[in-house]
């Protein structure tokens, strides 16, 4: 027998004929020291609960006088019974002794995001003031008053689909339709979706180094050898990816970190590549929405003629990190598989806000949000540019794209931390060892108004490097 308070999430189930009362206690009182039944809830009445449970009303009385006697309820006359007032500390799980696969040792958790801070020049990170949350509320709200109550395709919501299709092939000249799209919980889930379909354990990946982090991790986890590869002016240094490589991730519209384009010939050189190999390319297109001057090479997927790329994009850079809604667009071939590990991985995301954005693609809102985030950011960067550029301790890497640029220290120099400051390290993308040195910043998060000032401060924080402790050298 079970009985499920709606209000209370709280389960009392009776097995065989032993001391019933007993076993109402013993669940009762591990709710509140589980912290499920909390200061000042009401439990029901023990008719209604005995009735539930097809117990007398005298067996489930007996229990809740225990507990009233133990200090963990307390009756009031008129109105009920009801958890103590004293707070009680939930308990932890048991500690256990089951081990994970070595390779999460290594990888480490997610580190707590720092609070607001006057100056923060952290990389990625949109502004939300730019973003129309009114239209989007009611967007959603319309959505969720007509949305089916039932389960939904893997692929995402079709409306979703067609307009990403639409948006893709007149923005980016991507070449798909509606089925070629899939609807992710981001670029990462579309990353470890492609990876679960196509990584072997022991198997070969190629990365961009300095790269992004989390899809290195992402990578390790599901069992690939993760390598490296330099990057430089031109992009991805193609010579460079180990033979035994099947697959490579890359980020050529806007190198991250750096911020470079990969120039059109060195993706060519990928394409032919990788159809040599009969290898995959995943190309992460991730924030090449903000453009502030030179004009977008085509995608490595518009280019490919053999089904080689794996077209992954975010809504995160261009909306809200909130959101999670992302998408992947992949060769024919892979369609089924993809899908297939969609559904076993969630089934679907969210349809109401799938379709709530279909329709702000639609009514020609994501276009305008972006035209008027460009012109921000656009100004934003400039700002951080002309003061690196009149730095000689910083040494700006040339971009014209996203929401972040990058610059590299001088040799002997270091950063020291700043109360106020947030500003990420070039190291912290290396993957291979001696990590570069530089600085990666970021202007979606901070204010126009407060760059100046945190230019200053990030400036100062520019110091010599201290040196190395002397070695002796033994005979």
């Amino acid at each position: 027998m079970r009985v499920d308070w709606a209000k209370m999430d709280v389960h009392v189930s009776l097995t065989g004929r032993g001391d019933l009362a007993a076993q109402i206690y013993r669940q009762l009182l591990d709710a509140i020291l589980d912290g499920r039944l909390r200061s000042g809830e009401r439990l029901p009445p023990t008719r209604e609960l005995a009735h539930r449970l097809r117990v007398s009303r005298n067996t489930v009385a007996v229990a809740y006088d225990r507990l009233v006697a133990d200090g963990f309820l307390i009756g009031r006359a008129g109105a009920g019974t009801f958890v103590s007032g004293e707070p009680v500390r939930g308990r932890a799980a048991p500690k256990g002794v089951v081990r994970p696969r070595p390779v999460w040792s290594t990888i480490p958790e997610t580190a707590p995001r720092p609070g607001p801070v006057p100056y923060d020049f952290r990389a990625g990170v949109p502004d939300p003031r730019l973003f129309p949350m009114a239209t989007w509320r009611r967007l959603v709200a319309g959505e969720l008053r007509r949305a089916p109550a039932g389960y939904g395709d893997p692929s995402g919501h079709e409306g979703l689909r067609e307009a990403i299709a639409r948006h893709l092939g007149v923005s980016r000249s991507v070449r798909a339709s509606a089925e070629d799209v899939l609807i992710t919980s981001g670029a990462q889930q579309a990353l470890d979706l492609v990876g679960r379909v196509l990584i072997e354990p022991g198997a070969c990946v190629a990365v961009e180094e300095p790269g992004y982090p989390p899809a290195r991790e992402l990578f390790r986890s599901l069992g690939a050898r993760v390598i490296g590869v330099p990057v430089d002016g031109e992009g991805l240094d193609v010579t460079a990816i180990p033979a035994a490589a099947r697959l490579v991730y890359v980020t050529p519209s806007h190198q991250f970190p750096l911020g470079t384009p990969m120039s059109l010939a060195r993706r060519a050189t990928l394409l032919a590549w990788a159809e040599r190999r009969q290898a995959v390319v995943i190309e992460d297109d991730y924030d090449s929405e903000f453009r502030f001057g030179d004009r977008p090479l085509e995608p490595l997927q518009s280019l490919d003629r053999a089904g080689r790329v794996v077209y992954v994009g975010s809504f995160s850079k261009t909306l809200l990190p909130m959101l999670r809604l992302g998408f992947l667009i992949a060769p024919a071939s892979l369609g089924p598989a993809l899908r297939a590990a969609k559904r076993l991985a969630d089934w679907h995301g969210e349809l109401p806000t799938q379709a709530a954005l279909a329709r702000f693609i639609d009514e020609g809102l994501l276009a305008r949000h972006i035209r008027k985030a460009t012109r921000v950011y656009a100004v934003r960067h400039a700002m951080i540019a002309d003061a690196l550029a009149r730095d000689d301790r910083l040494r700006p890497v040339p971009s014209a794209a996203g929401l972040h640029l990058c610059a590299r220290l001088a040799p002997g120099l270091s950063v020291r931390e700043r109360d106020g400051l947030c500003v990420e390290r070039l190291e912290a993308y290396c993957g291979e060892t001696p990590a570069q040195q530089g600085l990666v910043i970021g202007y979606g998060a901070i204010h126009e108004e407060a760059v100046p000032a945190g230019l200053r401060l990030l400036r100062a924080s520019v110091v010599p490097a201290a040196p190395e402790p002397a070695r002796t050298i033994l005979p």
